[in-house]
């Protein structure tokens, strides 16, 4: 009997959650391809930069054990009809498939970051979101300019100001940092960044990159030698080449069961879809929302091979979770739709909460 051969594009929290549960399938083959050759924990990026050491796991040695294939490529189009996607190799990849054919296909490709918005930012700029990102980061000195107030623009601030005290640190938002948290969660963030040395500049907007830093609208100059850019993130254009149903964003249009609308064979997770809760909220980009809603596709597909109809995909939260150095943090709690809970969680112990929380994550490759 010929194996049901289930490709998985994208080797992160979606993809490798997916993959872990979908090669639990009887009767299944399961093939994940990726561009790079290790996982290396998204949320720990900030600890990166700041030169702090972070676990490297190689994935063909984390995969293949589990009987799960690694191709280590990038996917170019996909031909849904033909149930087959066109490959490119990878650098030193050695010898890789010019394209390999699917009967399932889950997309996990993920986002990154997003330097088009304004003047400058892609060629003075430095993107703080995707591994790919950390070679091409000059060594740190003088000032550095964080643009973005949300989690990763005060993850990497904060971690910045605390391991690198020669620097000048500076954070520069369109809305005060942690704003759409409570207003005890918000407030320690505040007072956390201002402890750290962080120089705050909240409710303004940038105009334009430059190489002495940055031109705020209204005509203020904020000088820095380098800036890290971690306002907003776009997704692979592989779906929308291939003439998949995409968004506006260019994220995979899904149903309930994160099956791609009008593709019987296809799905999408993660970033790189457009999912949305059971009352129609939109899921945020998230590991808290990868991981879940891959375990959920892999038993999903796994399901659908028995022969049964699995139930809808039911996105829910807990918890978000902001680290403001090594000493400290902020553990917000949310109701399921992941609007603000009252209970929210500072120092020390949010410090031991967070660990704990990225610990398990990057455990996802841990097949």
């Amino acid at each position: 009997m010929t194996a049901h051969r289930i490709v998985i594009l994208g080797a992160g929290y979606a993809g490798l959650s997916a993959a872990k549960e979908a090669a639990k399938a009887q009767g299944a083959q399961v093939t994940v391809i990726d561009a790079r050759t290790e996982f290396l924990s998204r949320v720990r990026l900030h600890q990166v930069i700041a030169g702090q050491p972070v676990e490297r796991i190689d994935l063909r040695n984390a995969l293949e054990p589990k009987g799960i294939h690694f191709v280590n490529a990038y996917a170019t189009r996909i031909d849904p009809d033909a149930r087959r996607i066109e490959l490119t190799a990878a650098a030193n990849a050695g010898a890789t498939p010019d394209c390999i054919e699917y009967d399932t296909l889950i997309y996990a490709l993920g986002s990154r970051g997003d330097r088009t918005a304004v003047p400058g930012a892609a060629e003075f700029a430095h993107a703080v979101a995707t591994p790919e990102d950390l070679p091409a980061m000059p060594a740190l000195a003088g000032r550095v300019a964080v643009v973005g107030g949300g989690p990763t623009g005060i993850e990497t601030a904060a971690e910045l100001a605390e391991s690198r005290p020669d620097l000048d640190v500076i954070l520069v938002s369109s809305n005060e940092p942690g704003s759409w948290l409570t207003a005890k969660a918000c407030n320690h963030i505040r007072v956390t960044l201002q402890r750290l040395g962080v120089q705050v500049h909240a409710d303004v907007k940038v105009a334009e990159v430059t190489a002495a830093g940055l031109e705020l609208v209204g005509g203020e100059h904020i000088p820095a030698d380098i800036v890290l850019w971690t306002a907003g993130f776009a997704v692979p254009d592989v779906a929308a080449r291939s003439g998949l149903p995409v968004d506006a964003h260019g994220r995979l249009l899904v149903g309930p069961d994160l099956r791609v609308l009008d593709r019987e064979n296809i799905y999408a997770v993660g970033d790189a879809a457009a999912m949305h809760g059971p009352d129609g909220r939109e899921l945020r980009m998230a590991c808290a929302t990868a991981m879940p809603a891959g375990a959920y596709l892999g038993k999903a597909v796994a399901t659908r091979l028995r022969g049964k109809t699995p139930a809808p995909h039911k996105g829910w939260y807990i918890l978000q979770c902001i680290s403001l150095g090594r000493r400290d943090a902020v553990i917000q709690h949310v109701h399921a739709d992941d609007s603000m809970a009252r209970l929210v969680l500072t120092g020390r112990p949010a410090v031991f909460v967070k660990e704990q929380i990225v610990r398990g994550v990057g455990r996802v490759a841990k097949l």
